[in-house]
């Protein structure tokens, strides 16, 4: 795509495959050390901790699809749905801004910046490995909601009535059987 020299260097991306151009990519490596004060010098550092790392972006959308990637990125920020960039880096994470600048200089499109935050996502490590019967006591909890309570007015009024014969009770259903495992078995 050629552009004006006036807007200097710049380079085409995807973010989620949609085209972008990006004239800047400002990354953030983070860390937060915890200090100690003393008594003469400086303070002592006695733990580092990594912080969520951040790239920053700007450049230029231009043509046809500029309106749709703009609507795409915004929908994908306000869901907070994870995207993919690959650019001179790449970057998977949450856009965490989104702004634009509609010039007059750039008929068919504008200028833009945003930031991207990563993220870590955490995924159960024993789920899978646990064996069908243990998988089959982890019953589902029901809310059954709110129950109505009897009114006490209703309640006198009951009394006056005859009683009808109580009903039978249907027996148990379906006991439900602990499962026995092997003696010597890692599940015992």
């Amino acid at each position: 795509m050629p552009y004006p020299e006036s807007w200097g260097w710049r380079s085409v991306a995807l973010i989620d495959g949609k085209y972008i151009t990006v004239q800047t990519e400002s990354l953030s490596f983070p860390v937060v050390a915890t200090e100690q004060p003393v008594e003469k010098g400086i303070n002592l550092v006695d733990h580092v901790q990594a912080q969520a790392r951040t790239v920053s972006l700007s450049g230029v959308m231009v043509g046809d699809e500029a309106a749709k990637t703009r609507a795409y990125l915004i929908t994908a920020k306000d869901k907070g749905q994870i995207v993919n960039y690959v650019g001179r880096n790449a970057f998977k994470g949450l856009i965490t801004s989104f702004s634009s600048d509609h010039e007059y200089t750039i008929a068919n499109g504008f200028t833009f910046s945003m930031e991207l935050l990563e993220v870590r996502t955490a995924k159960s490590s024993y789920v899978d490995t646990l064996p069908p019967p243990v998988k089959a006591q982890a019953a589902p909890i029901v809310n059954s909601g709110t129950k109505q309570t009897k009114d006490k007015s209703s309640t006198a009024k009951s009394k006056d009535k005859p009683k009808d014969k109580p009903k039978d009770k249907p027996k148990d259903k379906d006991k439900v059987e602990k499962v026995k495992f092997k003696s010597g078995s890692k599940w015992e």
